[in-house]
C-alpha cells in the first residue's frame, strides 16, 4: 500500500473521482483523520449507491430515502467496504466535503484540515475484520506519507459534530484501533463491548 503524494492517490484503491471537493485553505495544516460510517440505502451493504452519492448521480426515485438526499453535494476521501475493498473519491491533499459543521479541539470547519474515511456500516452493528485491517493499513500509510498527521488526532464524526452526528457509532472498536496504532482513544470515545 502506497500513496503517491503528487496525485494524492492510494495505489490499492479503486478511484471514483468525486466533483465534490476543493483546495484546502492551508494544505500544510492537514492533521486530523475523521472516521464515519455510511450505508445506502440505510442498513444495506454492497450497493452501488455510495459511489453514486459521492459523484452526484444518486437517482432520487430508486429508493424513498434517496428523495431526501439526492441533492446533497458530499464526498469523503476514502470508503472501506465490508469486504475490505478501498474506494477513493478525493485525493488526500484536496478538501473533501465529509464533516459539515464541525469542530475539533477548538478549530472549526474540520474539512479544511482533515481526511475523511467512511466505513461501510451503521451505528447498530459491528464492522468487519477486513475493514479494521484495511483501516489500520490505510492509517499507517497516511501517517508515513503525511508528516503533519498524528495518530493522536484520529476521531469520529460523532466527536466533531456531537449534536448532529452519531457515526461511526458505539459498535466501532476504538480500543482495537488505538491498540493497533499504539495511540490514545478519542477523549469521548463511546466504547460498546461486542
Amino acid at each position: 500500500m502506497h500513496i503517491d503524494t503528487k496525485t494524492g492517490l492510494l495505489d490499492c484503491a479503486r478511484y471514483v473521482p468525486s466533483p465534490n471537493h476543493n483546495e484546502r485553505p492551508h494544505a500544510e495544516d492537514m492533521d486530523l483523520i475523521v472516521i464515519h460510517n455510511i450505508s445506502l440505502p440505510p442498513n444495506e451493504f454492497g450497493t452501488p449507491w455510495i459511489d453514486a452519492l459521492f459523484t452526484n448521480q444518486l437517482p432520487k426515485d430508486e429508493h424513498p430515502f434517496f428523495a431526501d438526499i439526492h441533492h446533497l453535494r458530499v464526498s469523503s476521501h476514502l470508503l472501506i467496504r465490508r469486504t475490505g475493498e478501498v474506494v477513493q473519491y478525493v485525493p488526500f491533499h484536496l478538501r473533501a466535503w465529509h464533516a459539515g459543521i464541525s469542530a475539533y479541539q477548538g478549530r472549526e470547519i474540520c474539512n479544511d484540515f482533515s481526511i475523511g474515511i467512511e466505513m461501510e456500516g451503521t451505528d447498530y452493528q459491528p464492522f468487519t475484520e477486513a475493514q479494521y485491517q484495511q483501516l489500520e493499513y490505510v492509517i499507517n500509510c497516511l501517517l508515513k506519507q503525511y508528516p503533519t498527521l498524528n495518530k493522536q488526532h484520529i476521531t469520529g464524526h460523532e466527536h466533531i459534530a456531537p449534536n448532529r452526528k452519531t457515526d461511526p457509532g458505539e459498535y466501532f472498536d476504538w480500543r482495537r484501533l488505538a491498540n493497533a496504532l499504539l495511540a490514545d482513544l478519542p477523549a469521548d470515545a463511546n466504547i460498546k463491548k461486542v
